[in-house]
This record gives C-alpha cells, structure tokens and sequence, in this order.
C-alpha cells in the first residue's frame, strides 16, 4: 500500500483545540481518519519548526490520499502538504524502467 508523508501546521484555532484535547487526541483522530479511507497510520510525530506535525500514513491510493487532506485542510484546524513516499524497492525499479526522453537543447 503506498506510504504519504503529511506536514500539518496549525492555524491559531487548531493549536487551541491542540491546547484543550492535548496530542494523544489528535494521533486517535489521525489513526481514525486513515483507517476511515482503508488505510493505517503508521507514525505521528510533533514537531519544533516549520510544521507542527509530521504523520506517516499507509493509504489505498492518491485518491485516499487526496480525501485526506482535502478534509484536514477544509475543517481549518491546519494546513497541509502530502508528499508519497517511495520504497527503496520502488526506487529500483524506476531507475531500472526505460524513459524516452529528450533535454532541452540536446
């Protein structure tokens, strides 16, 4: 199942929900969410920085994936970015498949 890494900051009324429910209720709302489209969550993580959390998901699909954050970033409690990751067997693979293309002014 592919793996999505999602960066979430919160806006000011998502840390004041953060303030009151504490963060083992936002990891029990995350493992719900991903389960919710067929998936699992696999870490959650806070962070110091430019996000507030970083949150690994195992999802069906793109389209999963896309439900996801369309929901996260339309309840306003945060904004996100989704990024898919890739397996190190993946990768293989790519480097391996036959592209046809040309650079630019070659």
């Amino acid at each position: 199942m592919p793996r999505f890494l999602m960066e979430a900051t919160y806006t000011l009324e998502g840390l004041r929900g953060l303030m009151q429910d504490g963060g083992s209720s936002r990891v029990d709302a995350a493992r719900k969410m991903a389960e919710s489209v067929g998936g699992h969550l696999e870490s959650f993580d806070f962070t110091f920085g430019e996000q507030d959390t970083l949150v690994i998901c195992e999802l069906p699909d793109n389209k999963a994936a896309a439900a996801v954050a369309f929901a996260i970033g339309a309840s306003g409690g945060a904004t996100i970015k989704t990024v898919a990751l890739l397996s190190p067997t993946e990768v293989d693979q790519a480097v391996r498949q036959a592209v046809d293309y040309r650079a630019p002014g070659a």
